[in-house]
């Protein structure tokens, strides 16, 4: 029994910066690759970015530079720091995660419930 909860979302002008947060919390063992998804009204979900349990990050081109991955290990919590935010950057934030748990071998994929952003002057 695995939930991730976003926070941090909200309404921002261009240019402006957001802080969102994930938290993981259940039957968490040990957490591997965490990272954010995104989806614009009419269009596909994409990949924001992803961090792994060593810290190697990948983020979407749409995103380098402006947008940071990070996470807290001991609080089982992903942190996306956005920076220089756009009018396009408006979406449903997601959150997802591998979790291995106690009674598993492998990782089982979670999702949160998604977190609304929105640039806007």
């Amino acid at each position: 029994q695995v939930q991730l909860v976003e926070s941090g979302g909200g309404l921002v002008q261009p240019g402006g910066s957001l802080r969102l947060s994930c938290a993981a919390s259940g039957s968490i063992f040990s957490i591997s690759v965490m990272g954010w998804y995104r989806q614009a009204p009419g269009k596909q979900r994409e990949l924001v970015a992803t961090i792994t349990s060593s810290g190697t990050t990948n983020y979407a081109d749409s995103v380098k530079g402006r947008f940071s991955i990070s996470r807290d290990n001991a609080k089982n919590t992903v942190y996306l720091h956005m920076n220089s935010l756009k009018p396009e950057d408006t979406a449903v934030y997601y959150c997802n995660a591998d979790v291995y748990t106690a009674t598993s071998r492998y990782a089982n994929n979670y999702w949160g419930q998604g977190t609304q952003v929105t640039v806007s002057s």
